[in-house]
This record gives structure tokens, C-alpha cells and sequence, in this order.
């Protein structure tokens, strides 16, 4: 594995990357409105019978030796996640529970891609329904990265406190990984890291007083709302607040305000 980052890989690979992944992005945009087409009219056996094909490639590339150029193979495998994952018609004929094998290449190979953390959670634990793959995924890819290597480092953290709480239930792993978030979030240059540190205590010490404690659930869905990829995502985690007792009240500049449950 590559013990660079996002921002400190070697400079060849990180040319080629910047050269080739506009380009590949570019003939993908039309390769997902084919499969979107193909998959309105395809029969769930053919759907079933391509997401086997795929996983078996995906099982190979965990193994495939790059050669260095392992970041750029988890790039290019996120641009295939994101056929999968916005292929509705196909989605909806089987599921998303190839989503966690596409990550374990993903971030087997860059562990230090953070917004990858969120595709992760997003589609492994809230739409595919397995969590524990989705955590056990982040834990690993976490246990390569220190406190702002990558600068944002905390962020993944935070993502996995969410998996923890809301998918798992398991109030005491969640308290701790706030709680690291908190610490490395402290340490951390990247501008706003100061109050995203206080946000990750503050939770974890919600759910240190109350380990069901629902402002402490708001919160998780609070950053789930933020950083929400789609609208699905964006939906659920409103029902779940209001569901919760909190509310999101919507300011005029297009941004919003999450308000905590009246009683925690």
C-alpha cells in the first residue's frame, strides 16, 4: 500500500492522475446515460448477472499489483463506483450491496482519500444496510492515517463516529471516535478544524452522559445532512431529525440551521 496522501503523492503518478482522470470522467458521463438506458430495459437476471461479473473484478483488483500506482487505481475505481451507485434503473432491480467491495479497493489502495469515508457510509451502511462491513472498512483505512496526515484526517473520524451511532447503535465506540476526532481536529491546520473539534467533543460528551441521547443523534444526522452526496441522502437525514424531536429550519442564503431535540 502507498504511504502517501491525497497530497503527497509521488510526482509522476500525480501528473498521469491529473492528466488522465478529466479525460476518463469525460467518456464516463456518457457510459452512465448508456447504462442508465440499457438497465431500464435489461431484466433483473442480466442486472444480477453484470454485478457478479463486476464483484469478481473487484476481488481481482484487490490483488492486482500497480506498481506504485495505487492512487490512481482507487480513482479510477471510484469512477466506476459512481456508474454503479448512479445507475438507478439498475439499483433498483437488485441493490447496492457492492458498494463495500468497491471501497475495500478504494481504500485498501488510498486509505488517505476522505471523501471517499462518506461514499462509504452513504452506500455501504445507509443504502446497502450493512454496516458492520462499512465500519470494519473505515477502522481499517483509518489505522493508516495520524493526526493531519492527511491535513482533515479528523474528518474520517467523524465519519465513522456517525456508523457507529446511527447504524450500529454502539454508543461507546461512536464516544470514542468523537473523541478522537476531537483530539486530531485540535492538532489540525486546516481552517475551521478549531470548531469542527469542539462540534466532535461536544458529542462525545452527549453520549458519555447519555448513550441514547438524541441531541447527540441529531448531530450525527446534522453532519450526515452537510455532507450528504444525493438527495435520498439529503431526505432521509431531515426525516430523521424531525423524527428525533430536532428541527431544520432553512436560512435565506440557501444554507440551514438544525435545531436540538426540546429534551435530550
Amino acid at each position: 500500500m502507498q504511504s502517501t496522501s491525497h497530497s503527497e503523492r509521488p510526482l509522476l503518478p500525480a501528473a498521469i492522475a491529473l492528466l488522465c482522470l478529466p479525460l476518463i470522467g469525460l467518456l464516463q458521463m456518457p457510459q452512465l446515460q448508456r447504462l442508465k438506458t440499457q438497465s431500464q430495459t435489461a431484466s433483473v437476471e442480466d442486472v444480477q448477472r453484470n454485478a457478479k461479473q463486476e464483484q469478481v473484478q473487484l476481488a481481482l483488483l484487490k490483488k492486482l499489483p500497480v506498481f506504485g500506482f495505487d492512487n490512481l487505481l482507487a480513482d479510477w475505481t471510484f469512477l466506476n463506483f459512481l456508474q454503479y451507485f448512479g445507475d438507478a434503473p439498475a439499483r433498483a432491480k437488485t441493490d447496492f450491496t457492492l458498494s463495500p467491495d468497491y471501497f475495500e479497493v478504494i481504500l485498501g489502495r488510498d486509505p488517505y482519500f476522505l471523501n471517499a469515508y462518506t461514499f462509504l457510509s452513504t452506500s455501504s451502511a445507509l443504502y446497502a444496510g450493512l454496516p458492520e462491513r462499512s465500519v470494519a472498512i473505515a477502522r481499517q483505512g483509518l489505522s493508516s492515517l495520524k493526526p493531519n496526515v492527511p491535513p482533515g484526517s479528523y474528518y474520517a473520524w467523524r465519519q465513522l463516529g456517525i456508523d457507529e451511532l446511527l447504524f450500529l447503535g454502539d454508543a461507546q465506540a461512536a464516544k470514542k471516535s468523537f473523541e478522537t476526532a476531537a483530539s486530531w481536529a485540535s492538532q489540525s491546520s486546516v481552517p475551521g478544524s478549531d470548531r469542527v473539534a469542539a462540534q466532535s467533543q461536544q458529542t462525545a460528551t452527549f453520549l458519555a452522559n447519555n448513550p441514547d441521547s438524541k441531541t447527540a443523534q441529531v448531530a450525527a444526522w446534522a453532519m450526515v445532512l452537510t455532507s450528504a452526496p444525493d438527495k435520498r441522502t439529503h431526505d432521509t437525514a431531515i426525516r430523521q431529525i424531525e423524527s428525533l424531536g430536532g428541527r431544520v429550519v432553512p436560512n435565506s442564503n440557501g444554507t440551514f440551521a438544525v435545531l436540538s431535540p426540546a429534551k435530550d
